[in-house]
């Protein structure tokens, strides 16, 4: 099975390819480009360096979300119009659960957090035994309401993600519950851990249709909540 991974819900866009239980190539880039600027020529570079022929390719998996607006957009319409073009299913894997991915091996608690702006973080909670498991649900959330609910659990857990560096010290005043942070090489979103997991996916037969992927956003964009605030505000005159 070869599957073709992208990411691009945050800072990092990210490609892999992956065949069966091996990582044929990878490519992530944390720079300051658009998604738009790299993804396609990253998975262009991959291909040619590695002589992957994507006629070969059994599905893409790509980050579903939540995240960035324009990231997901970019992401969900790089996948479909690959999906569509080679008649391939699309694999989502939600955006933190693939980052949990990275903490293979960690005995505790695993909490992705991807900063979503005002104090909130889009955050989940999960536990690597033989397989991932979900312990909740991937949500936006109060990051005073999140480190409430980790002391609850009261067992050790690591932090990961671009939301580590808005909300560290936060997380070291209030955590009652050992805390730790991932280091640099596994904190960030990355294909080949969203590809891997795929894998597991697609056993599970969670492919999709590439017609019937759409992001998951978990909230309304700011321009969405400005126009609504703005149109109920005309309502009132």
């Amino acid at each position: 099975m070869k599957i073709v991974a992208l990411g691009s819900s945050g800072t990092v866009a990210t490609v892999a390819v992956a065949e069966d239980d091996k990582i044929i190539a990878e490519y992530s880039m944390n720079y300051k480009k658009t998604h738009s600027e790299t993804l396609l020529p990253m998975l262009d570079e991959i291909t040619k360096n590695a002589s992957i022929d994507l006629e070969d390719v059994d599905a893409v998996a790509v980050c579903a979300g939540p995240g960035s607006f324009t990231g997901l957009r970019i992401g969900a319409a790089t996948a479909k119009g690959l999906a569509l073009a080679l008649d391939i299913p699309i694999v989502p894997v939600p955006t933190c659960a693939g980052i949990a991915y990275n903490m293979w091996g960690f005995d505790g608690l695993i909490c992705p957090i991807v900063d979503a702006r005002r104090g909130q973080v889009y955050t989940g909670i999960y536990r690597i035994d033989e397989k991932m498991s979900c312990l909740m649900d991937q949500d936006a959330m109060d990051i005073h309401d999140l480190i409430s609910k980790l002391n609850e659990m009261n067992e050790r857990v690591v932090f990961l993600g671009d939301g580590v560096p808005v909300f560290r010290a936060t997380i070291e005043a209030e955590m009652k519950a050992p805390a730790l942070f991932a280091p640099a090489h596994l904190t960030d979103e990355n294909a080949a851990a969203i590809a891997t997991l795929a894998m597991q996916y697609m056993k599970d037969g969670k492919a999709i249709p590439a017609d019937d992927f759409a992001p998951v956003y978990l909230r309304k964009s700011q321009a969405e909540r400005e126009r609504e605030k703005k149109l109920a505000e005309e309502s009132q005159v």
